[in-house]
């Protein structure tokens, strides 16, 4: 016999999962990464600024991860850093605990226009957040963090 708790538990995990896919999307959008460009008054192909963007916020990472996280094959993703390499924005350097493995790191060419990314973001985060009581934000900051945290830690579990 199903309870109501349950079956309500379910419905709100579906919601919750659309809700992130929707968010997902949205982040996703190549318009949105023109938008981003636009905005910062910088000129970077579109195909390289999510790059750009995941070696400012962490790297040194390494090429594979970084594929990871943009969902882009690793030989793609390998071409794309060395395009970056040549802009002067990002740099390769090995892994200083596994010589293995290639990490981008960000350059001081590329840490300036990403200091321009940030700024436009703000501008839009300043636009959207302006109707939120500030708790609320740092409410959403937090359980998003929590969230990360928490759903990240099965990838571990099911190693």
């Amino acid at each position: 016999m199903k309870s109501v708790q349950n079956t309500h538990n379910t419905q709100s995990f579906s919601d919750l999962h659309d809700a992130l896919l929707t968010l997902v999307g949205v982040f996703n959008r190549p318009q949105r990464d023109e938008l981003m460009i636009k905005a910062s008054t910088i000129n970077l192909d579109r195909a390289l600024f999510p790059l750009l963007v995941q070696i400012s916020r962490f790297g040194p990472i390494g090429v594979v991860e970084l594929a990871d996280r943009v969902g882009r094959d690793y030989t793609t993703v390998s071409r794309q850093v060395t395009k970056l390499e040549e802009a002067g924005l990002a740099q390769r350097q090995k892994n200083a605990k596994d010589k293995r493995i290639n990490e981008a790191v960000i350059t001081a060419v590329g840490k300036a226009m990403t200091d321009k990314i940030d700024a436009a973001r703000e501008d839009i985060y300043q636009k959207v957040f302006q109707q939120w009581q500030p708790e609320d934000r740092v409410q959403l900051e937090r359980l998003l963090k929590q969230f990360v945290i928490d759903f990240s830690s099965l990838d571990e579990i099911e190693k």
